[in-house]
């Protein structure tokens, strides 16, 4: 059973390719790359893969870092 998911930004593209019956390294992979945009952001594209596993720690750290109410940033 495999499921893949795309959102796309102005500055970034991000994919989620899953494979819930392989093993294989790869098959689970999280993607973020960026989108050039007249040489503001990045020249050319830079990209960023991580495993599923590797992700799901990232969002724990945003989702503790980054504040829901965002009356108060400055």
């Amino acid at each position: 059973m495999s499921y893949s998911k795309t959102k796309s930004t102005k500055r970034f593209d991000f994919t989620i390719n899953r494979n819930y019956t392989s093993k294989k390294a790869g098959s689970n992979l999280v993607t973020i790359a960026t989108r050039p945009e007249d040489g503001r952001y990045s020249f050319g594209s830079s990209e960023i893969r991580m495993t599923v596993k590797e992700a799901t720690a990232l969002q724990g750290f945003l989702n503790t870092a980054l504040p829901i109410d965002n009356s108060n940033i400055i």
